[in-house]
């Protein structure tokens, strides 16, 4: 066979899979990927493409496949919509069709025309039919079963899978996102690590983001997003990142505030005693400039046992309760306290342990688990005491008068080394890890080492994975913030091993993927919005658009067609704006050209600083003009203060329904939280709130300070007529 024609198979074994064998770069050039990284990439999915021979007999699978499956693993479809799909049967055999929904109701398919020659399958025929759903099917997760042959044997054998009966997946999600915003609304967001008040453990919590919704809902606003509440390890040091967790499914306990937990208590005069010790130490890091999570956390996780043993021996109603919370989740939350229990033991990287603990399924895990069932016993309560002390903040927030509430944070993935990792394990492609291609910001491309969820996984579980971390993300929360929602369409796998440069894009069903997160959104009664910046497909936007799923727009990026700023009547209205986002300085420090003075210091400009300098002030000079010509401010020279409140006052009156001010914007800050392109060069993640004099400020004083009234005043939207 010849190297053009192997090259062939190997393309169209990739397309199969969804692997893209060539694409168009950011600067619109050609690319064809290479052999080596489509070979890794399939092998990720358990594909082996290494040799002609093995590629050939992989893509003879690929088109037997749906054959041997009786009943597709996974069929999504839009309400109100007639969806066919094809069940495969031995030649000549009838078949029922039925759908069973959620409450039990039982509903039949409608058998469709289709004649299509039978196909030879391991030395027999097997038939190919049509089916269609009814179109009312109601919202929901259902289950079709198709039973092939007429006895009754064969109605009551349940296996699924094929054979006499198969069962598979249904799911009907909403046609587009129906929960939408009566008038044009702004909120706060916030890195709530960075949020600490006077009671604070060195660390912003819960009653910290209550403080700051209240104070925001009593100057108008709607909303408080805060960065992702993912669970980070429980083993230190703690990775700071909070787009980097641990898991997506359970939440960080550093978010508790201890004292709202152990005043429903009854403690004993020792424990009680030292929990104020506790707080005692707490407290006095508040003054540190820095954010030690480790301090933190090891303070909160002797506290939580304290109040666990209280727990245990208090209030069985709630005792109750906690049980109820139990057995709703599951195995999931068995497995991910089983792995914080474990991290106790053998350290905090799964992929370290002996070979026996690192499948949750291994007889080893199960014997460790009746060994520790007190301790797994505990970090299931504390996931238990974090939904309560969310969903109060949240009702909080909405008897306030805020018409969301808390907006969450969805990050792009886990850590290798985390307890997803370890738990969906079967569910993640291994030997490659997510990342972005080259771009005119990152362009050697970026490597985010996380391991990402396989498409043909989700297809086969029926998208459990996708829809048990979206009802999580979802708990105590008005809307979601789908972080990088590109990823929901295709993503860049770069195996280990090469540069973030050679990776590809695999394409995820993203019609099971928004529907799924429609679905779920419209359970929860909440908004969806979905970070689309940067270079993103035209079909992203084209989708998001069709079904309302909500943008974002970051002033400082957006321009109009000839390059000069975009003006707010022009910012898409499904959308959520700001002046700024963590990935740049507050808007302060922007101003003052804060962020090529670190990219300079940090040598991770890719051209002269002064020419960096002269762009941003062109940029700042183009604002300017636009806000004098506004009335907005006047003729003199502005201080940086005045620029911060017309530019708001400017980004309010845009089109878009939702507009968001930095909780660093109100504390007059001027360092950035995160600085891309570094890892340990800068203290990503880790810098409480500063004022304009650069010294520290607890929320309880920004939230005093005249200025952060003023900011508020100046985001309130005018309405629409």
């Amino acid at each position: 066979m010849s190297a053009l024609t192997s090259t062939q198979v190997l393309a169209e074994l990739a397309e199969r899979y969804g692997i893209s064998s060539n694409y168009h770069d950011w600067l619109g050039e050609y690319v064809e990927v290479s052999p080596e990284v489509l070979v890794a990439v399939l092998a990720a999915l358990d594909v082996d493409a290494a040799t002609e021979e093995a590629a050939q007999a992989a893509l003879d699978a690929a088109d037997e496949r749906p054959w041997r499956q009786t009943l597709p693993p996974t069929t999504v479809a839009r309400t109100g919509a007639a969806t066919e799909f094809f069940v495969h049967v031995p030649a000549g055999e009838p078949v029922t069709v039925t759908i069973h929904l959620e409450d039990g109701a039982v509903r039949d398919a409608r058998q469709l025309e289709h004649l299509v020659e039978p196909r030879v399958i391991d030395a027999a025929p097997v038939g190919e039919a049509k089916f269609q759903l009814p179109a009312d099917l109601p919202l929901g997760w259902h289950e079709i079963r198709a039973v092939v042959g007429n006895t009754a044997e064969a109605a009551a054998d349940g296996a699924a899978g094929s054979g006499p009966v198969a069962t598979a997946t249904l799911i009907v999600t909403p046609d587009a996102a129906s929960t939408q915003l009566d008038a044009r609304a702004w909120g706060i967001m916030a890195q709530l690590y960075q949020a600490r008040s006077a009671e604070s453990w060195g660390i912003g919590d819960l009653r910290d983001l209550r403080t700051i919704g209240q104070w925001g809902a009593e100057h108008g606003a709607d909303f408080v997003l805060v960065n992702p509440f993912h669970a980070p390890s429980v083993t230190t040091p703690i990775e700071p990142s909070p787009y980097l967790p641990t898991s997506r499914r359970f939440s960080d306990p550093s978010l508790l505030r201890i004292e709202d937990l152990a005043e429903v208590l009854e403690l004993h005069e020792a424990e009680a005693q030292r929990l104020l010790e506790l707080a005692s130490y707490g407290q006095a890091a508040n003054r540190v400039d820095a954010i030690d999570r480790d301090a933190s956390w090891l303070a909160k996780r002797e506290a939580l046992g304290i109040c666990f043993e209280a727990a245990r021996r208090g209030d069985h109603d709630r005792w109750r309760a906690f049980g109820n919370y139990c057995e709703i989740e599951g195995q999931s939350l068995i497995d991910f306290a089983t792995w914080c229990a474990l991290c106790e033991q053998l350290g905090g990287n799964w992929r370290d342990w002996p070979e026996a603990f690192q499948d949750p399924g291994n007889d080893a895990v199960d014997e460790f688990r009746q060994q520790h069932a007190d301790r797994i016993e505990f970090y299931c309560w504390v996931q238990f005491s974090l939904q309560e002390q969310k969903e109060r903040t949240q009702q909080a927030l909405r008897e306030a008068g805020m018409q969301i509430g808390v907006m969450n944070d969805l990050a792009v993935g886990v850590h290798p080394s985390g307890a997803d990792a370890w738990s969906l394990n079967h569910s993640l492609a291994r030997g490659v890890s997510v990342g972005a291609p080259p771009d005119a910001y990152n362009q050697m491309g970026q490597d985010w080492s996380q391991p990402p969820l396989r498409p043909d996984a989700l297809e086969r579980t029926g998208y459990a994975p996708l829809r048990d971390m979206l009802r999580k993300a979802f708990v105590g929360a008005g809307a979601l913030r789908i972080d990088h929602i590109l990823g929901m369409f295709r993503q860049w796998w770069v195996p280990a091993g090469m540069p973030a440069s050679q990776g590809t894009f695999v394409t995820f069903d993203h019609e099971a993927m928004i529907g799924v997160l429609l679905l779920e959104a419209e359970r929860a009664g909440a908004l969806v919005i979905g970070e689309d910046l940067g270079t993103v497909s035209k079909l992203t936007r084209e989708v998001m658009a069709d079904r309302h799923v909500y943008g974002t727009q970051i002033m400082w990026f957006e321009r109009e067609d000839d390059g000069t700023p975009k003006r707010p009547e022009h910012y898409r209205q499904e959308c959520l704006a700001s002046v700024t986002t963590h990935d740049l300085p507050p808007t302060a420090g922007y101003l003052e050209l804060a962020h090529v003075d670190l990219r300079e210091r940090l040598g991770v400009l890719t051209r002269p600083a002064e020419d960096e300098r002269a762009d941003e002030r062109a940029t700042i000079a183009a604002y300017t003009d636009i806000l004098r010509e506004e009335g907005l401010i006047g003729a003199d020279a502005p201080t940086t203060e005045e620029l911060v409140l017309a530019l708001h006052r400017h980004m309010a009156r845009s089109n878009s329904q939702l507009f968001q001010v930095a909780l660093a914007d109100l504390a007059g800050d001027r360092r950035p939280i995160n600085q891309p392109g570094t890892y340990r060069e800068y203290p990503n993640w880790t810098l409480p709130l500063t004022g304009p004099d650069g010294q520290l400020r607890l929320l309880d004083e920004v939230l005093a300070d005249e200025f952060a009234g003023q900011l508020a005043e100046a985001a309130v939207r005018p309405q629409a007529e």
